[in-house]
């Protein structure tokens, strides 16, 4: 890279190559124009967004969500084209066993508009196989090269200015930072490659390197960016997060530095303005996190014990099913919105690291609740001390036994997400520890409901939704214990709200990937507490058809039975933690029969409501017989004791196998009456099938193209950074 070579002042910045060529610094000022029309746009999308939010809350329609103007009809065209386009992905590449995953061709056009962008630029009215014209391109590129520059830090910043004005958050722009990273090594290399495309005819390209500090300097400095670029890779960032987040400060540094070296003075204000980006971000997360972990700025907190005398956050750690641990910040000193997710420290445990975990509770829970599943470094530092803490302390409301609470901190929250209450009809689709995203965003539709069945008429703000729809896929059933509460909770309140008159329903599946003894157990339980209930003349109805490993003759008997839980009875689930589950069956890679201990639970449920979905899927204890916990439950029954509760609220469907996403999707567009919203959080597989199928469904409904079937918006959410 050398923007001074050839003896050319650099004062020509100012000056047009003649022949109508704009100026160097007016191909800047130029890309700065288009990348400012771009958020620009954006920004508008995210105006109107949040007008449409305010205005169906508002409305007085039966269907607020359903656009009748024409002016909001066409727009809904728009909007449903748009989404289609952008939400459709791109074929697989396969090379071999490889699949490299391809993106969706929304962020493809967007990083292909921003690369015929920067090309048309470097190129504009010169000719790139004339000799002569390649010093001025070398000149062209360098300057449009280094103007990209503070591009990269505004994308990179967690205090994010780009993602505040689109309505979007840091995590969720990361790929446009890393691809503009790979723009700005493109031109980086094309500007590095005509000047030595330049020199080569007089065998001059080693000496300049060796006896000019520009060039050197500017080799130097594409070579830390190649570094940077392929470090950045998925490979390698998943491989050890803390050295990639390390080194990437430490190489964008040093790279700064001889970029600065290598620049003429004309326009080192680029490397300022990077620098001041910078130090912003770092300034105004810092304000923020002293906020959230000073003991000093929160003296109700303090007041009321929850806190210690300098640092504010003190966690309790709990070991849980499935190799996972829960954290819990009681009485926190900041609020948040459902599905935001905070960077957690516990120094202590784990020095020098602070992981990103989505927050599993709400503010009105008067707690801050994470789920974090072990896997190594960190995490699995956490799920130790959680072992070793067990269930020997003590514990009381308020006690902050020694031993039992850790000193943590937290930098956020962090995350956006549009509002679900603007929706007619909502679906969350969740893989194993992705129900931390999606449970708060339920509990919140079902308070909003509630509130609005204790507001008076008078009050104009209502929520628009009135189905929701929940599928949780795990692999055992010991992982459903992680919000078993919560979803009793969610069926007993809208049960309550069905009998106060309210037309709002809520549908919740579970689907057990590798673990069919505990679908077996449920229904056991459940039969035993029907038995047990009718034989004592109390009312009693319907469970939920949940698929289980019974013979034929139980299984027709089940089928045949019509069945309903009055609305107004109360029902008690059986609370699972870790060690009342330790005597369980819990399926480990030695009762698997796949391949290398992995899951054979392969079936797809396509059809919940059909016969044939509640029978066995398929097992993962490779044809051990029947447990000793349903011979135990069976032996209990003929006794007729009181039985234990079911796991899980009887109105929750259990399935062993795996939902057909795209039927569960279509049942909830089929019946709404206004726009859907689908919001998934799991595996990168789960995330494609569910995008996929939205994309694949609203072609085939003809959404807002006059079949009247309305639109659909998609959140998704995937593991990984």
């Amino acid at each position: 890279m050398d923007m001074s070579m050839g003896g050319m002042d650099m004062s020509m910045g100012n000056m047009s190559m003649g022949n109508g060529i704009p100026s160097l610094f007016t191909f800047e000022r130029m890309y700065w124009a288009v990348v400012g029309a771009a958020v620009a746009a954006f920004t508008l999308v995210n105006l109107y967004s949040w007008c449409l939010y305010q205005q169906r809350l508002r409305s007085t329609s039966m269907t607020p969500a359903k656009p009748k103007a024409f002016p909001f009809r066409a727009m809904a065209t728009c909007t449903a084209v748009v989404r289609e386009v952008a939400n459709a992905s791109l074929p697989v590449f396969a090379i071999k066993s490889l699949r490299i995953p391809s993106p969706t061709l929304g962020r493809a056009s967007i990083v292909g508009a921003n690369i015929v962008v920067l090309l048309v630029m470097c190129f504009y009215k010169l000719d790139v196989s004339d000799q002569w014209s390649f010093e001025n391109i070398g000149y062209r590129t360098g300057f449009v090269t280094l103007c990209q520059l503070p591009l990269l830090f505004l994308l990179a910043g967690k205090r994010n200015i780009i993602a505040a004005l689109i309505g979007s958050s840091y995590e969720r722009i990361n790929w446009l930072h890393r691809w503009a990273s790979r723009c700005f090594l493109l031109t980086a290399t094309i500007h590095m490659g005509y000047w030595f495309a330049d020199w080569a005819p007089y065998d001059y390209i080693g000496t300049k390197v060796r006896t000019d500090p520009i060039t050197k300097h500017g080799v130097i400095a594409w070579s830390i960016l190649v570094w940077i670029t392929v470090s950045s890779m998925t490979p390698i960032r998943g491989w050890s997060y803390e050295f990639f987040v390390a080194q990437h400060i430490v190489s964008f540094a040093v790279f700064i530095g001889f970029v600065y070296l290598h620049i003429p003075v004309e326009v080192k204000h680029w490397v300022w303005i990077c620098v001041g980006l910078f130090f912003f971000d770092r300034v105004v997360r810092g304000f923020f996190y002293l906020y959230n972990n000073l003991s000093i700025l929160h003296p109700a907190q303090r007041k009321d014990g929850t806190m210690g005398k300098l640092w504010a956050l003190n966690a309790e750690l709990t070991a849980l099913p499935n190799n996972t641990t829960r954290v819990t910040i009681n009485n926190p000193p900041i609020s948040w919105r459902p599905g935001q997710h905070v960077f957690l420290s516990a120094h202590s445990l784990a020095p020098m690291q602070a992981h990103p975990f989505t927050i599993s509770s709400l503010p009105s829970d008067g707690k801050m609740e994470f789920l974090i599943q072990s896997q190594k470094g960190g995490t699995q530092k956490f799920y130790r001390h959680a072992e070793r803490i067990g269930m020997s302390l003590p514990r009381t409301n308020g006690d902050l036994t020694r031993g039992s609470f850790t000193s943590v901190a937290i930098e956020g929250p962090y995350g956006r997400i549009r509002p679900l209450q603007q929706f007619d009809s909502v679906v969350l689709l969740a893989g194993s520890s992705g129900a931390t995203y999606t449970m708060p965003l339920l509990r919140d539709l079902v308070h909003s409901w509630k509130a609005m069945s204790g507001q008076s008429k008078s009050q104009r703000e209502k929520p628009v939704t009135r189905h929701v729809r929940y599928v949780w896929i795990v692999k055992s059933g010991p992982q459903l214990s992680w919000f078993s509460t919560q979803l009793g909770q969610v069926m007993e309140d809208v049960a309550r709200l069905q009998n106060e008159g309210h037309d709002v329903s809520v549908d919740i599946s579970a689907y057990i990937t590798c673990d069919d003894t505990f679908t077996t157990e449920q229904k056991t339980l459940l039969d035993a507490w029907r038995s047990y209930s009718t034989s004592s003349s109390a009312k009693h109805g319907s469970v939920t058809e949940v698929l289980n490993s019974v013979d034929d003759e139980k299984y027709n008997d089940y089928k045949s039975e019509k069945k309903f839980v009055s609305k107004d009875e109360k029902i008690e689930v059986q609370e699972l933690d870790r060690y009342s589950l330790s005597e369980k069956a819990e399926p480990t890679s030695k009762q698997s029969c796949g391949p290398n201990g992995t899951c054979c639970c392969t079936a797809t449920i396509e059809d919940e409501d059909d016969d044939e979905a509640i029978r066995p899927a398929c097992t993962c204890n490779c044809g051990a017989g029947p447990s000793r916990t349903e011979s135990s439950a069976s032996s209990n029954l003929n006794e007729k004791p009181k039985p234990k509760q079911p796991f899980l609220h009887p109105a929750i469907s259990v399935f062993s196998g795996r939902p057909a996403c795209r039927n569960v999707i279509r049942k909830t567009l089929e019946q709404a009456y206004g726009e859907s919203a689908v919001v998934v959080c799991g595996p990168q597989g789960l995330v494609d099938d569910v995008r996929t199928s939205v994309v694949s469904l609203s072609d085939e409904r003809a959404v807002h193209k006059g079949t009247g079937a309305q639109g659909i918006w998609l959140h998704a959410e995937a593991f990984g950074y």
